[in-house]
């Protein structure tokens, strides 16, 4: 069974990772030498998490209560959740399927005297155009931060030079993860200094804690290995336990009921150094011919299937989306032939302010209830890769007949 995501970590950087926890560099070398790393360091600050640097940020704005984020409809749910904890009002922006994205039309209609920020995300790997979002904010004067947590995709990508915040994300599943750790340049400097001052006054991630993250993480490595996932799975059917569910509560990166306790803290010298040894690390050339493979996979499913936001440019393809009638169908008939696919629970579809329903995001709606993520990685060989795009096919097109039938 080729399992849904692979941990994106090698076993030599876990075990550095423990090495650092019995034998920490300095803090605050370690954090100049991840902020040192972008090109503009100066405007640059290393934190725990993307949670953590959001909810920094908005302390640091400090917005009038009942002052409203627009917010591009699919999104994660601690966003929402923070947006909501400093008195705001999240206010959804449907997307474009084809783009993952708001069109300018639709972020227009949004705008009201109470917008004062807007929270855009690059999903699934792709990289919307900001041009016209930015040039609509500027005539308004709001403040755009672009949630790049998706769309790592190296050192040379650093978020637009004329958004106000960007933000990277090297949590558990993301690209060049580091179990942890986020990256934000903020343009304003007088904004950054606020959000330093609030950083440091956090209590500190403690050592133990960052040890049990790569322990648990090196067994989930183990386990999303092809036969030990194969095992897996079906023993979950014949105890009657979901496995979905189970993966993506482990995955989880901030699990409990102490959400804010445990954003609000520093991340530990243990946790910077696996960060930056991992950004130094980067292989460009493993993505490349990564994304190359995208790139062939959706040209294979294309026209028969729909492969949201295929066509962005660029693209790293962190995730493999596509959309289908009836996935829960498709799940099994993956599954059958060897591959873990998934609905995925980490998005949700952010819903409209109350006195407000006119902004309900259909489409996302529409888009979450019948997308299906293909297990999609570098360690899959092509030739698996044009299996299961054979299988795909013939789910859609057997479909499609029985429709027409």
């Amino acid at each position: 069974m080729w399992s849904r995501k692979r941990l994106d970590i090698g076993w030599s950087d876990l075990l550095f990772g423990a090495c650092r926890v019995f034998s920490p560099p300095n803090r605050d070398a370690a954090m100049r030498n991840v902020e040192n790393l972008w090109p503009e360091a100066e405007n640059t600050l290393a934190c725990l998490s993307v949670r953590t640097g959001f909810d920094l940020l908005l302390g640091a704005l400090d917005l009038p209560r009942g002052s409203e984020v627009l917010v591009s409809a699919l999104t994660i749910p601690d966003m929402v959740r923070i947006v909501e904890r400093h008195g705001l009002v999240p206010v959804p922006v449907d997307v474009e399927p084809r783009r993952m994205a708001p069109t300018l039309e639709q972020w227009q209609r949004a705008i009201t005297p109470a917008t004062r920020l807007v929270l855009t995300a690059h999903l699934f790997g792709g990289h919307a155009d900001m041009e016209p979002l930015l040039a609509l904010a500027r005539w308004h004067k709001l403040l755009v931060v672009e949630d790049c947590a998706q769309a790592f995709a190296g050192l040379g990508y650093q978020g637009h030079p004329r958004a106000d915040v960007s933000m990277f994300s090297f949590g558990t599943i993301k690209r060049c993860t580091a179990l942890g750790g986020a990256v934000l340049r903020v343009r304003d400097a007088d904004l950054l200094t606020r959000m330093r001052t609030a950083d440091a006054a956090y209590p500190m991630q403690r050592r133990r804690a960052y040890l049990k993250r790569l322990a648990k993480y090196a067994a989930m490595k183990s386990l999303c290995c092809r036969p030990v996932c194969g095992l897996i799975v079906r023993a979950c059917k014949m105890l009657g336990a979901d496995y979905d569910r189970w993966v993506n509560r482990a995955a989880r990166g901030f699990p409990g009921d102490d959400f804010f306790g445990q954003i609000r803290r520093r991340p530990s010298a243990s946790l910077l150094a696996v960060l930056e040894r991992r950004l130094l690390r980067h292989d460009s050339r493993c993505l490349e011919r990564h994304v190359e493979n995208g790139e062939a996979l959706a040209a294979m499913l294309r026209p028969s299937v729909d492969c949201p936001g295929a066509t962005l440019e660029p693209h790293t393809y962190w995730v493999f989306p596509i959309l289908v009638e009836q996935p829960e169908c498709l799940l099994k008939h993956l599954a059958k032939n060897g591959f873990d696919a998934t609905q995925g629970q980490s998005l949700c579809v952010v819903g409209p302010p109350a006195d407000r329903v006119d902004r309900a995001a259909v489409a996302a709606e529409d888009l979450l209830t019948r997308v299906v993520f293909l297990p999609f990685y570098p360690e899959m060989p092509v030739g698996e890769t044009n299996r299961m795009a054979a299988a795909v096919l013939e789910y859609s097109n057997a479909h499609r007949e029985d429709a027409a039938g």
